[in-house]
């Protein structure tokens, strides 16, 4: 049942009621680390649909991840617009493409590659590569598949692939003229296969909408009013399809922050942001600049560092005072990761609940390390990284194990035990927290009555809906992070480790180039900013110079 507008923005603080009161667009609004974005922009919708504005079918709200979506769906949910369609970019375009294929395109529906590592390892193959480029070396497979999604999602097609990247501010890690053949391979395999992936999605859909009338009618008649959360991620690709879907009308309220755009190695830039009003000279700009996560001390960093780099929205902290954000320095790794777990584990042992500890770092590096030490220390921990939790190699082994077993029925209160026992190989290595978070699910499973049936088909099939929308299962205990992959997260207390020059920022002299400078500070401000009461930040050898920016030497 929908709620009474006047409920609605009741809820509000002065800014997110001016979103609010906008229901028509277009509207831009710039908002700062934890000022309540997700509840403004709901409410919007939940408001214009009490006063007759808009119809929430005809609404589609845009994110970048199936976490982000499903909490708008619940918040929507909640105020009375259960019907307002919230997906990600990929989904609403992926549900599309299937609906139309069989009368624009014809044939067969492709195969939707969910992880790129089998096909880079044939363009390996094919391109005569592997005496160069070793295909079990999981890092160098992740960077073969970043740089295709970038040129795709950039719309750089293979022939334009080695002077686009001679021309980039970041340049691959993997030889050019290598991610060429590569690009070329990949793209061959596919058509071969018959097979799309993520980012042909996209492109395939956005040529759709252009170019097939009867399809462009029927989704803008479907989708009138557009809202799109996270708006400084867009890539090029990503807004020509808005743009197609939108067409000649102006009915969008745009939500991004400057501060916080961290994936430009991913094709995402804050230009589509930061120009919007040139786009629509008539847009309303509305900034939510409360600061609802943490305390006036963290604040006070962050807005050091966002006045040090000319970026974002400044904040203004509503919450109690706490402590200031300690800074320690150390001599070398080593003794940073020891000081790091001593000081977790006085936590622990003081009452501190492990879900509401996060250790974040730069790199996937730093994360082995301290996984490491916390196995030595038994802590318990889980990894959050920006690799698809359901392809990582472990995973995907494990789930085949089960598959396996779940051939012979084994229904009643003895699944759970076989489950266990089929973990239990998985569960000696160096990277355990999958498998672990895999059987804690079971569990959680086992001891839920509307959980049926209760057997390894059961857990199958809960897995299986869980891959669909990408919603890994998690456990309570501590997280450990990669900057990138901590946006749009919060927890009480943050370690943020290998706050190093050299490390943060990740470059050295010779490169550090102003832009590759501005996203590592970025990547610094998202760090400070998920600590809701308590910010360690720790280095060893030369400090960071975003602590000095930051206005935390000394303390």
């Amino acid at each position: 049942m929908a709620l009474d507008p006047d409920e609605i923005l009741g809820a509000l603080d002065d800014d997110q009621r001016a979103v609010a009161l906008a229901t028509r667009g277009p509207i831009c609004v710039i908002a700062g680390a934890g000022t309540g974005k997700t509840r403004a922009i709901t409410h919007r919708i939940a408001y214009a649909a009490a006063i007759g504005t808009m119809d929430p079918q005809k609404v589609l709200a845009l994110t970048f991840t199936a976490r982000a979506a499903g909490e708008m769906r619940a918040r929507l949910r909640s105020l009375g617009v259960p019907t307002v369609a919230a997906r990600t970019l990929h989904s609403a375009a992926l549900k599309q493409l299937l609906f139309f294929w069989p009368t624009v395109f014809g044939g067969r529906t492709p195969d939707l590659i969910t992880s790129k590592s089998g096909f880079i390892t044939e363009a390996i193959r094919r391109a005569g590569l592997t005496s160069s480029l070793s295909i079990t070396n999981r890092e160098l497979m992740r960077d073969i598949a970043s740089e295709i999604e970038w040129a795709k999602v950039s719309e750089v097609a293979p022939e334009d692939f080695l002077n686009e990247i001679s021309q980039r501010v970041t340049k691959p890690r993997v030889n050019a003229e290598q991610l060429v053949q590569l690009y070329v391979a990949y793209e061959s395999i596919k058509k071969q296969e018959l097979a799309i992936d993520f980012e042909d999605v996209l492109l395939l859909c956005a040529a759709m909408v252009e170019e097939e009338r009867e399809v462009r009618e029927r989704i803008q008649n479907q989708y009138r009013y557009f809202t799109i959360d996270e708006y400084q991620d867009v890539s090029p690709v990503q807004q020509r399809l808005i743009n197609a879907w939108l067409g000649t009308r102006n009915d969008i309220c745009v939500v991004g922050d400057p501060a916080q755009t961290i994936y430009s190695f991913a094709g995402a830039t804050p230009v589509f942001l930061n120009t919007f009003t040139q786009r629509f000279p008539d847009a309303e700009v509305i900034r939510l600049s409360t600061g609802y996560r943490s305390t006036p001390e963290i604040t006070f960093a962050a807005n050091s560092l966002l006045r040090s780099g000319s970026m974002g929205q400044e904040l203004t902290a509503i919450n109690g005072h706490g402590s200031k954000p300690l800074v320690q320095g150390f001599k070398d790794e080593s003794a940073e990761i020891a000081g790091v777990s001593r000081e977790i584990n006085e936590l622990l042992a003081a009452g501190t609940e492990p879900q509401e500890i996060a250790i974040l770092a730069r790199t996937n590096n730093q994360l082995k390390a301290m996984e490491r030490e916390f196995i030595r220390e038994a802590i318990p921990y889980q990894v959050r990284n920006t690799e698809r939790f359901f392809d990582r190699t472990d995973v995907r082994d494990f789930l085949k194990h089960v598959r396996q077993a779940s051939v012979i029925p084994s229904e009643g209160s003895e699944w759970i035990d076989e489950l266990r026992s089929i973990a239990q190989p998985f569960l000696t290595g160096e990277s355990i927290d999958g498998i672990a978070a895999l059987l804690h699910l079971g569990r959680e499973l086992d001891s839920d009555p509307q959980f049926q049936p209760k057997s390894l088909r059961g857990y199958l099939r809960e897995v299986e809906d869980r891959v669909s929308q990408n919603n890994p299962p998690t456990m309570p205990v501590i997280t450990l992070a990669t900057l990138h992959a901590a946006k749009g997260l919060e927890w009480e207390r943050v370690f943020l480790i290998g706050a190093s020059e050299g490390i943060l920022p990740l470059t050295n002299s010779a490169t550090l180039t102003d832009a590759i400078l501005a996203e590592e500070r970025r990547l610094f401000y998202v760090g400070m900013t998920r600590a809701k009461a308590d910010l360690h930040i720790s280095y060893r050898g030369e400090p960071s110079r975003f602590i000095r920016e930051a206005a935390l030497s000394g303390i």
